[in-house]
């Protein structure tokens, strides 16, 4: 057993603590009239957002000072351990202040680079799934698993939005939409579609665009729940990938989904 997740039990009842302290922060914001500010990227960002990131950053820093800490707010912090936590606060702004309770709060350690332990908390719902190394993933305490998927023709899609394509990304997904059940295709959502996915609720999603604070914690969720997650040639990913992010609830459907989004005319 690989000597970093020796400690997983202790970093996943950090990681809960962390979790619940964002809740806390975001719920006082959820439907309320607050300001949004624009971000250079231009993307919405609230003081929901800041809090808290604010709030996990204050008992990381108190607990497992040598861990690095990657967040969407407040960028990267070297640490002296090969450990590093990586958080995205709201996941989903554009839902959270449209008032949809699909946002999630993503926490995921990464040791030596790689994700062992993520959770995507969804503090409106009290909805909660944890994959973490070694450990079946769990929604709200009860393990899940994907679903089988025979065909891709029976797939249902999710993406968060067709804005976050570039153009050739947009007909590469459309290559692969067309051969899923589109009639079911699921517009909206980021890490909530991943939850899903994970308890067997939506065999595929495919975006673009993502960074590493984005997908880091749905891998261990996805994989403990028996998907894999890719990136569009298949591979595994890291910190270097570009961002084009595969899930796929039946491992067995991979090519196909690969394949799919290689073939656009």
């Amino acid at each position: 057993m690989h000597r970093g997740w020796m400690k997983i039990d202790h970093d996943l009842a950090l990681a809960l603590r962390l979790a619940d302290a964002a809740g806390d922060a975001i719920r006082p914001y959820f439907r309320s009239p607050l300001s949004a500010e624009r971000k250079s990227d231009a993307t919405p960002v609230t003081v929901a957002d800041r809090a808290a990131e604010e709030a996990m950053r204050r008992i990381l820093k108190a607990e497992v000072p040598r861990d690095g800490i990657v967040g969407e707010e407040f960028g990267t912090e070297a640490g002296s351990s090969n450990r590093c936590w990586v958080l995205d606060p709201i996941d989903g702004t554009v839902s959270f202040m449209a008032g949809r309770p699909i946002f999630g709060t993503l926490i995921a350690l990464l040791v030596e680079g790689w994700p062992v332990l993520g959770i995507i908390d969804q503090p409106i719902l009290g909805e909660r799934w944890i994959g973490a190394a070694g450990k079946p993933t769990t929604f709200n305490g009860q393990e899940v698993r994907t679903r089988p998927c025979r065909e891709l023709s029976d797939a249902m899609l999710a993406t968060t939005g067709p804005q976050y394509f570039n153009d050739h990304e947009g007909d590469h997904f459309m290559a692969l939409a067309a051969r899923t059940d589109h009639r079911r295709m699921m517009m909206g959502g980021d890490c909530y579609n991943y939850g899903l996915l994970a308890s067997g609720q939506i065999d595929v999603v495919c975006e673009a665009g993502l960074k590493l604070h984005d997908w880091a914690a749905l891998v261990p969720i996805v994989e403990g729940a028996g998907g894999t997650m890719c990136d569009w040639n298949g591979e595994p990913l890291n910190a270097d990938s570009e961002g084009q992010v595969l899930a796929i609830g039946d491992p067995a459907r991979l090519e196909d989904v690969v394949a799919a989004l290689a073939c656009h005319h």
